[in-house]
């Protein structure tokens, strides 16, 4: 650290170039015998100036506030002069100036922290979850353009304002594939920001959390999944177009394992195996969240393998059935729920909340067992796609009346 320079702080006024009873203020900063002025954009008139105490006279509310500005500024220029002292920088008035102003090269700005996290978290972070913070990325370049006017900021510009006003466009915001962004979809983008302030916080890039104050509200959805009956009519219904029948088996076999379309998409016959109990068991491996995965096949599954045994993807590819993109996945999807006249929004994750809802909870598998099979870490996360049917409710309770009647 370097030998503490001496600081010297003054405010003066000097006269204005066209004829006026006013005074504009100016402040001094002086280290060492060198100096710099500058106008703090403030004006008094002559007779309310007490040159010696450097401050306004009297008690008026303009007075007070000026007064209370002033010491703002002289705290803040003594701030910037210790903070430049920490960090081994050359003292001189241009440099506190420029500290203080938030124009020099020693605050960092948000799109260094934005490309440090996203280039320091390349090998940690999902390909989906970089793919989502890019997004992120783009909502925050295309705010600070239009509704900031630049191009970047300095982090310790980032205040409660700005990230209301950052909250307020991403719900005005449009991308290209939907009508607008939603509560949820924006409070997504507010807590990768919020991660990253975080991170912010803990290089000493800035000394407070700007989200200190700042909640993150997500609107709880009803997850879809299919029922019983509904499950029944895809299974019975055939499909004389070849990908639409594929994605109904690839889809049906998910919602006999759990499984999600990426982890699906991965499996080769090598990850079927002979468990415990001498039957076919899936052993693979979340690719979310690396979590180990050992899934008992149900017959309905076992018959899906072995209709694609000798099919041309598992010859050529290795691959344990056929998968086709996400996109067109989701859209033979809504082809299939309308041929069976299921009037729900379905996409591939449905199979994932119907295994954990119809085929295993409402069936009487234990939710621990449920959240074993789905690949979670927590319990909380399973009660999201499990939820509890009346028809289990009903079966549930006809228990415990018949034990409450044989005491």
């Amino acid at each position: 650290m370097q030998k503490n320079n001496r600081l010297t702080i003054n405010f003066f006024t000097r006269k204005h170039k066209v004829q006026s009873e006013n005074r504009i203020i100016y402040c001094r900063i002086t280290i060492d015998g060198e100096r710099t002025d500058f106008s703090i954009n403030r004006e008094i008139k002559t007779n309310l100036w007490d040159n010696s105490r450097k401050r306004g006279k009297g008690f008026s509310s303009y007075v007070i506030s000026l007064n209370k500005y002033l010491d703002q500024i002289y705290t803040g220029l003594h701030e910037a002069h210790r903070l430049l002292m920490a960090e081994d920088k050359v003292i001189t008035p241009l440099a506190i100036k420029a500290r203080f102003f938030g124009e020099d090269d020693g605050g960092k700005t948000l799109k260094q922290l934005i490309a440090y996290h996203n280039g320091t978290m390349h090998t940690s972070l999902r390909p989906g979850t970089r793919k989502n913070y890019h997004i992120t990325e783009r909502c925050i370049n295309l705010f600070l353009r239009e509704e900031y006017g630049v191009e970047d900021i300095k982090l310790k510009k980032l205040n409660y304002r700005f990230i209301s006003d950052f909250e307020q466009y991403l719900r005005k915001y449009r991308p290209s594939t939907r009508t607008k962004c939603t509560n949820n979809g924006a409070m997504k983008h507010m807590e990768r920001l919020k991660k990253m302030s975080r991170l912010a916080v803990r290089l000493e890039w800035i000394s407070k959390d700007p989200f200190e104050n700042y909640k993150l509200h997500f609107v709880k959805t009803q997850r879809e999944h299919l029922t019983k009956r509904e499950l029944g009519l895809i299974e019975e219904t055939s499909f004389t177009k070849q990908g639409v029948e594929k994605t109904k088996d690839v889809f049906l076999f998910s919602c006999y394992t759990g499984l999600s379309y990426i982890d699906v998409k991965a499996l080769s016959p090598d990850n079927v195996i002979k468990g415990i109990d001498g039957n076919d068991w899936l052993f693979t491996k979340r690719t979310k969240t690396d979590e180990r995965l050992k899934i008992p096949l149900l017959p309905q599954a076992r018959e899906i393998i072995k209709k694609y045994e000798g099919s041309s993807e598992r010859k050529i590819k290795n691959t344990l059935l056929p998968v086709f993109s996400n996109q067109k996945v989701n859209f033979y999807l809504k082809e299939i729920s309308k041929a069976c006249g299921i009037h729900k929004r379905i996409t591939f994750h449905t199979a994932r909340h119907t295994f954990a809802t119809t085929v295993t909870l409402s069936n009487g598998v234990p939710i621990e067992t449920v959240s074993k099979l789905l690949g979670h870490t927590k319990l909380s996360t399973t009660q999201i796609y499990a939820r509890v049917l009346e028809k289990k409710v009903s079966e549930d309770m006809r228990i415990l009346v018949e034990k409450m009647g044989g005491k």
